[in-house]
């Protein structure tokens, strides 16, 4: 049975390694943080996807280690590492360079390295490859090296690793050979493509295209907002068409470890190719205007009602970037956080997957106690088993930013 490696146990790393690790490999899960690895070697998951007892249900067969040494005994190593924008929103391949280095140190031959983590194209071949080389191992010829994009989609559960199909790209046809026999043990379908450059492109084209579209009904959002139209009215019924239409639904904005993320990973390589992607960049532009619209909706909401900002206590409902989960990474929530506190509120919130904000000093409260007294709620997140139509029923005043209350008529509540 062969032997599995994983580099970073996040959304990513750790459902694969329980995958793996359910069919019978023996694997090697690494991660930089002792936190996390005393975590899992506890029994104990701090991703929703894997609940604690199927996590303790493989833990026999999980090495969970912060070090590189047990990855050379190993047929294949996962890379899953964070690849996030830097402070001026471009390509920030720190942890991935350190992990890399950290594997070259022991990798050996005949090893299969795929690199699994969100990248521009030229990525596996043109950083990867070399400092895995540094080795003294050649690429494509003394170990495999293949790109095999994350497709992974936090709390969804219709679709999962086995019946997603798996788009790999290989350095050499061999490469890619032995990357499709090691994911065929966790995934019913692999598509291959003819190199990692087409695969890290099919990724943020995935990705392009959904920032793209939010973007454009964000944008109607606001329009229609201002010419007195009902934006969600709108999309049901363009919905109705059963051709040649797709429906994409406004919000806040877009959070998590990709879609905020992927557009500038191409439009920043793109300028490498004298070329300008004028309309990634401004779909970017609008999803980051959106956390000042629904700013500016709460305090227009409270200053119709004859209440000022400051000093106004607004109870916040839901701070995951999506519904069902934990992660915050990129979450609209806490920019509109910030801006509402700049104004002056006073601020609580409710989200059962998100226990503390350190950030503002603040902690989840049940329901009750966020309504207690609140000036207005406002709903960012809707998580499933909050029940939102109670709460625009008992809240003074609801700005909905998800839709979650469109069969309320009650004049007290103002939707996005």
């Amino acid at each position: 049975m062969t032997t599995v490696g994983i580099i970073g146990l996040g959304y990513v790393g750790l459902p694969l390694a329980v995958a793996f690790a359910e069919e019978g490999c023996d694997v090697v899960a690494v991660d930089a943080d002792p936190r996390k690895t005393r975590q899992l070697r506890a029994g104990d998951s701090y991703v929703e996807d894997i609940p604690p007892e199927r996590l303790r249900a493989v833990l026999e067969r999980l090495t969970v280690t912060t070090g590189y040494e047990s990855l050379g005994d190993v047929d294949a190593v996962l890379v899953c590492v964070p690849t996030p924008l830097s402070v001026n929103r471009e390509p920030d391949l720190g942890p991935l360079v350190d992990s890399m280095r950290g594997l070259s140190s022991v990798l050996k031959a005949g090893q299969l390295v795929v690199l699994e983590s969100t990248t521009y194209p030229g990525t596996t071949r043109e950083r990867v490859a070399p400092l895995l080389e540094e080795s003294g191992l050649k690429a494509g010829g003394d170990f495999h090296l293949a790109f095999s994009p994350e497709r992974v989609d936090p709390g969804r559960t219709d679709f999962t690793m086995r019946n997603t199909p798996k788009v790999l790209g290989g350095l050499t046809d061999a490469c890619a050979d032995r990357a499709q026999a090691l994911y065929e043990t966790v995934c019913d379908e692999i598509v291959r493509v003819s190199s990692p450059e087409a695969a890290e492109l099919t990724k943020l084209l995935e990705n392009i295209f959904r920032s793209v579209n939010i973007a454009l009904v964000n944008e109607l959002a606001m329009l229609t907002d201002r010419m007195g139209i009902d934006i969600w009215e709108v999309v049901e019924a363009a919905a109705t068409k059963p051709y040649g239409f797709m429906r994409f639904e406004p919000g806040p904005g877009m959070g998590g470890h990709c879609l905020p993320v992927d557009p500038f990973y191409l439009s920043w390589r793109a300028r490498e190719f004298d070329m300008s992607t004028e309309f990634i960049e401004l779909a970017g532009k609008v999803n980051q205007q959106m956390p000042y619209h629904c700013a500016a909706l709460v305090q227009r909401a409270l200053n119709d009602a004859g209440r000022a900002v400051k000093g106004a206590r607004v109870a916040v409902f839901g701070i995951g970037y999506k519904p069902g989960v934990g992660d915050v990474r990129e979450s609209p929530a806490l920019k509109i956080l910030e801006l509402l506190k700049d104004l002056g509120a006073e601020l609580s919130y409710h989200d059962p997957h998100v226990p503390n904000l350190p950030e503002f000093g603040l902690s989840s409260v049940s329901v009750e106690q966020a309504l207690g007294g609140a000036d207005l709620a406002l709903i960012v997140t809707a998580h499933p088993g909050v029940d939102h139509a109670l709460i625009a029923q008992r809240a003074r005043i609801t700005v909905d930013l998800r839709g979650v209350t469109r069969g309320s008529s009650l004049p007290s509540v103002v939707r996005l």
